[in-house]
């Protein structure tokens, strides 16, 4: 692939494009093209077609035309621009929309991961469905708006039950949680807000798995010795090491990604204390730096590798 030809869309202080963006000057004297949405429209673009093909361009872009690989990072939705009544802007960011999105996923390119695909799998009801075909443990879940069955859903359970957003949006930072007697009272809040309602699983560890189009980057969470015994984000100052699945597992996850269509993604499974690997997200965006800071797994070599070469493997790591 020729210099230039990797686009990375991103937001511009994401520090993973950051790593990416030097990993790929270091490991392949390669700079990539890096995309803000948020530019858009206050830069101009334009897309033609004629008898002699198509071109793309955005003004303060070049090279889009030779792109061979983009990374579908973490995109955001263009900016209002100064003197747009609010009453226009429905109309003016579905037109930038149309343009913005078809302009890119028109390139004939390598995607990571293919935009259409990175939106569905970004349902956490779609994973879970998938998961279960694919053949793993997932714990038994209800998503609804209704407090009445939440409730009887959290009363008929045999151990505790975790609450936690549905969604995946940029949104504050939410905690899953165990729900409390004195958390009933809060339910009638879910009517506006479908909320997801699942088993604790009693973990021996958690795992963090980065997926990198079928090379697996485990990391093993010494969860339960610190503060994110529930919620393994929230002390990563506990034990991170490099581990690696068993084959029904590695088996089972590549079955889930190919049948969402995910060529990258940061999954989160709970080993149980009963030994079994519980499927809780994954994540099509997901954070995976702090992952290789503490434990030297080479991530984003695999992933500027898959984005170069079309291979993620980085062979002085393979088994």
């Amino acid at each position: 692939m020729a210099p230039g030809s990797v686009l990375i869309v991103s937001e511009s202080a994401d520090l993973h494009a950051s790593a990416m963006t030097a990993t790929l000057r270091e490991q392949h004297g390669l700079t990539p093209i890096h995309l803000d949405l948020r530019d858009f429209p206050t830069e101009f673009g334009s897309f033609r077609v004629d008898r002699l093909g198509t071109t793309r361009s955005l003004s303060h872009l070049i090279g889009l035309d030779e792109v061979g690989a983009v990374w579908w990072r973490r995109p955001h939705p263009s900016v209002v621009p100064a003197g747009v009544r609010a009453a226009d802007d429905a109309y003016r960011q579905a037109e930038c929309d149309a343009f913005i999105q078809g302009l890119l996923w028109s390139i004939p390119a390598l995607w990571v991961n293919d935009p259409g695909a990175d939106r569905t799998a970004g349902r956490k009801i779609v994973q879970l469905e998938t998961a279960r075909r694919a053949g793993f443990a997932v714990p038994e879940t209800l998503i609804t708006n209704d407090p009445d069955e939440a409730r009887g859903f959290v009363e008929s359970r045999p151990g505790p039950v975790v609450y936690k957003r549905t969604g995946t949006s940029r949104a504050e930072f939410s905690e899953t949680r165990i729900i409390a007697a004195t958390d009933y009272a809060k339910l009638a809040g879910i009517r506006s807000a479908p909320t997801t309602f699942q088993d604790y699983i009693a973990a021996e560890c958690d795992l963090r798995v980065v997926w990198v189009d079928g090379v697996e980057w485990t990391v093993r969470i010494d969860s339960q010795a610190g503060v994110g015994r529930v919620d393994s984000r929230l002390d990563t100052s506990v034990e991170f090491r490099p581990d690696t699945l068993p084959a029904s597992v590695s088996k089972s996850l590549a079955t889930l990604m190919g049948a969402l269509g995910l060529s990258f993604g940061v999954l989160d499974i709970r080993l149980g204390t009963d030994g079994e690997y519980y499927f809780l997200e994954v994540n099509p965006q997901g954070q995976f730096a702090y992952l290789e800071i503490k434990t030297g797994l080479p991530i984003f070599q695999s992933l500027g590798n898959l984005l170069v070469h079309g291979d993620g493997a980085v062979p002085e790591w393979t088994d």
